[in-house]
């Protein structure tokens, strides 16, 4: 079939955009104007209590909607939010958003999680065994969420990672699972038990990882509050300061994009940010995907939903390259002087 020439289609062939070694686009190289804005890690501690999100070790007993309110009522905030639900007796990383943060709590509620725990297998059986069987629950499975779930109970289909049986101790086996959001342990560990004939049920659980945070992330309720009252009384900032990541560094695991600095204001007040706005983004995006803008400093302005590919937002010359969602950049720090 001949190729339709420039002529008759009226379409120039687009610029092959270039990828560095780290996996973005570029498209404009432009300075940031130093006096507005702040990079995350410059943040006061009042502004990083605005907008940050502590990692709790959950312990066994409260709920995660208690732990959340304790956590808000440590750090003086008006409202928090916790990123994947823990049932009271499973412990470990529990992300809680405060204040500002919380506007990140859809994209942290999606990301991947992993578990360590003990299920009891009602049958005896080998670790040649239940290492096959578990092999079988690696990749897309079906699951029925519990009869007690906060989700609309109908089968729906969940990414395992991997499932690794690392133990067994006579009928217990110790077991390390990775898994996508929205996946019931306790669910899995009765339905691997179905599959071997005889039946499990999960005795224990601790989560290791949420998202991009895991266990050496995480601080206890009493650190966390012992380290906010000490920077109150004292003015001793190091121990919070060091509980208290930028919200930043929650969505590291979300494709970005990075804007020019006379765009930022226009995305705070909740316009779209054209193609003609972008300086460099991350490779891999699609339409309709989640991502984050931020400044060339690295604050987040907002969370959007791309309309255009990596390679399209690089080279295009207009159109909207991603619908802002939900604006975490305070209108005015970016504005532009009117001539």
């Amino acid at each position: 079939m001949p190729r339709k020439s420039i002529a008759r289609t009226g379409k120039k062939p687009r610029k092959k955009v270039e990828q560095d070694r780290d996996g973005w686009l570029l498209r404009a190289d432009e300075d940031t104007d130093e006096s507005m804005g702040k990079r995350p890690d410059e943040r006061t501690v009042e502004e990083l209590l605005k907008s940050a999100i502590v990692i709790i070790d959950k312990h066994a007993g409260p709920t995660s909607h208690q732990v959340t309110a304790w956590v808000a009522r440590a750090a003086g905030a008006k409202k928090a939010g916790h990123a994947g639900t823990l049932d009271p007796g499973v412990t470990g990383v529990l992300p809680v958003a405060l204040d500002d943060a919380t506007k990140a709590m859809p994209a942290l509620m999606g990301a991947d999680k992993e578990y360590v725990g003990v299920m009891r297998i009602h049958c005896d059986v080998t670790m040649e065994q239940v290492r096959d069987k578990a092999a079988e629950f690696v990749g897309r499975i079906k699951q029925l969420p519990p009869v007690k779930s906060a989700v609309a109970r109908k089968v729906r289909e969940r990414d395992i990672m991997f499932f690794d049986i690392l133990e067994l101790d006579g009928r217990d086996a110790l077991f390390h699972v990775g898994c996508q959001a929205g996946t019931y342990i306790r669910k899995l560990c009765h339905d691997f038990g179905q599959s071997l004939g005889c039946g499990a049920h999960m005795t224990e659980l601790r989560r290791v990882r949420a998202g991009v945070f895991d266990e050496k992330h995480a601080h206890s309720l009493l650190d966390f509050k012992d380290a906010y009252e000490r920077w109150k009384e004292s003015g001793d900032e190091r121990p919070l300061r060091s509980m208290l990541m930028p919200v930043e560094d929650a969505l590291a695991g979300t494709k970005a994009v990075f804007i020019k600095d006379s765009a930022v204001d226009e995305v705070a007040h909740g316009a779209p940010l054209y193609a003609a706005g972008v300086t460099r983004v991350q490779a891999g995006i699609e339409a309709g995907d989640t991502v984050v803008l931020y400044t060339q400093k690295g604050e987040i302005v907002a969370l959007g939903v791309a309309r255009m590919g990596s390679e399209e937002m690089a080279a295009a010359k207009k159109g909207t390259a991603v619908r802002t969602d939900r604006v975490f950049m305070e209108r005015g720090t970016y504005a532009q002087e009117k001539s």
